[in-house]
């Protein structure tokens, strides 16, 4: 047989990956080849191919008098979800200590009736650590837990694997976490995983919700009062800025101006570096700066005539759900030998949550407020009560004080820089000045970045710019 041409590696992908952290469709990382979005389906004819949309979300809240009906409702379709995903009787469970994680965990004991085998990733890094929570869940509904402690060691040896196991490059940092949880499943003879994937992005979990609530009422003041007043006064001189208060003030002005969805990428890491520090100039004049941003007005704009909060939702949907971590989780789970469940995002549930009045996801600055009041009595308080986390990897802080891990970052974006990707003085930024301000922020850039080089490194070894 000829030896086939390789695929040509395509800057823009690279460039929405470092935006991103990931590809989103339909964009992939070789330069002829292109994806199905999410809900779209293909046609082939004599007159060519075709895709289409198969389904697109469509919001129709109703405005229940009683709650009580909506919750037994929502209880049941849980349930009904859970049992679904029993193909096998090795089923188990990720536990983070989340509201979701929680959720899926106590729903598999009652349907199962015996204890579920729920499994859970700590780190011995302070402000990351969540394994108490997962405790307080597997007390509470009586599991037979699995616990495992991520180390630095752990990604210098992971790292390789995970960043190469992807079909192109991906970014997201629990991945590690994720894998590492289900390879302890797969050693205690779990075939398949529950997780609690996407009671965020149905029922109103993120805080970004809440703080675009906050800027939307900026946009009801009457424009008068804004552009007339409250902006010249504000952002027109600089003498406010230097008052505590009337700082605030500037700065709530200054993002409830930016339209939607761009105020909800305020602090997108590229944008905050720019594009300019991060990337050479040979590597920018061949990709277009404005496209992830296009992209993101495009998927914004399909959702016509919902909610704030509905329109944000089947925005998280595509990015946050589809192109970002159900991959992470299939992905990582796959690598590990396991099959993947999720009952939060089945179809009955979904449906309902797009009846679901937005003011019951998010009520005033509550997030979850019907998730969590239709989970009160199953779920422990103290869970319903925390502040979401899940598995995040304090990758930055490990970065800082373990010499293994921080040389295989720096290895990885000093390749980058000999391909013509990066400059070539912007891992010494990262590593001797950024990582001293905030490790936890700015190690993300560099987990990203290393990501990229190490499956670079595995599937197109020879690129340059």
């Amino acid at each position: 047989m000829p030896n086939r041409t390789p695929l040509e590696i395509d800057p823009q992908a690279i460039y929405n990956y470092v935006y991103f952290h990931m590809i989103p469709a339909p964009r992939t990382i070789f330069r002829e080849v292109v994806r199905l979005e999410p809900a779209q389906a293909i046609s082939f004819s004599s007159k060519g191919t075709e895709a289409a949309f198969w389904w697109q979300p469509r919001f129709q809240p109703q405005h229940a008098r009683s709650l009580e009906p909506l919750k037994a409702r929502f209880l049941e379709l849980v349930q009904q979800a859970v049992e679904r995903e029993l193909t096998t009787e090795h089923v188990g469970s990720f536990l983070s200590g989340g509201t979701d994680s929680s959720t899926v965990a106590g729903m598999l004991c009652k349907v199962t009736g015996r204890p579920a085998q729920t499994f859970s990733i700590g780190f011995d890094a302070a402000g990351y650590d969540e394994m108490s929570y997962a405790r307080i869940a597997a007390r509470h509904f009586g599991t037979d837990q699995h616990e495992y402690y991520v180390t630095p060691d752990d990604l210098v040896r992971s790292i390789p694997d995970v960043a190469a196991h992807y079909d192109q490059p991906f970014g997201n940092s629990s991945a590690l976490p994720g894998y590492y949880c289900a390879m302890r499943a797969r050693q205690s003879g779990i075939e398949r995983l529950l997780a609690g994937d996407g009671g965020d992005e149905l029922f109103g979990g993120n805080s970004r919700y809440a703080r675009q609530k906050v800027f939307e009422l900026y946009t009801m003041l009457p424009q008068g009062l804004r552009t007339g007043v409250l902006e010249p006064f504000l952002l027109g001189q600089d003498w406010p800025r230097r008052v505590p208060l009337l700082k605030k003030g500037a700065s709530y002005v200054e993002q409830a101006r930016i339209p939607m969805p761009e105020r909800m990428e305020t602090y997108n890491l590229l944008d905050r570096f720019g594009a300019g520090v991060v990337f050479t100039d040979r590597f920018l004049e061949r990709v277009a700066a404005d496209e992830p941003k296009n992209l993101q007005r495009d998927i914004y704009a399909r959702v016509q005539g919902a909610a704030l909060i509905d329109r944000m939702l089947a925005y998280d949907w595509r990015f946050t759900l589809a192109d970002n971590d159900l991959p992470k989780v299939t992905g990582t789970t796959r690598l590990a030998g396991e099959k993947v469940g999720f009952p939060l995002l089945d179809d009955d549930l979904l449906d309902f949550s797009m009846q679901l009045a937005p003011s019951l996801k998010v009520r005033r600055l509550t997030l979850r407020y019907f998730f969590k009041e239709a989970l009160k009595g199953f779920l422990p308080d103290e869970i319903i009560r925390k502040r979401k986390h899940g598995f995040g990897l304090p990758f930055g802080p490990w970065l800082v004080r373990h010499a293994p891990l921080r040389e295989l970052a720096q290895g990885a974006l000093d390749q980058l820089a000999q391909r013509g990707l990066i400059r070539p003085d912007l891992a010494q930024e990262l590593f001797s000045v950024r990582l001293r301000e905030h490790a936890g922020y700015f190690g993300e850039m560099i987990w990203i970045l290393m990501m990229l080089e190490r499956w670079l490194q595995k599937k197109a070894p020879a690129y340059s710019v």
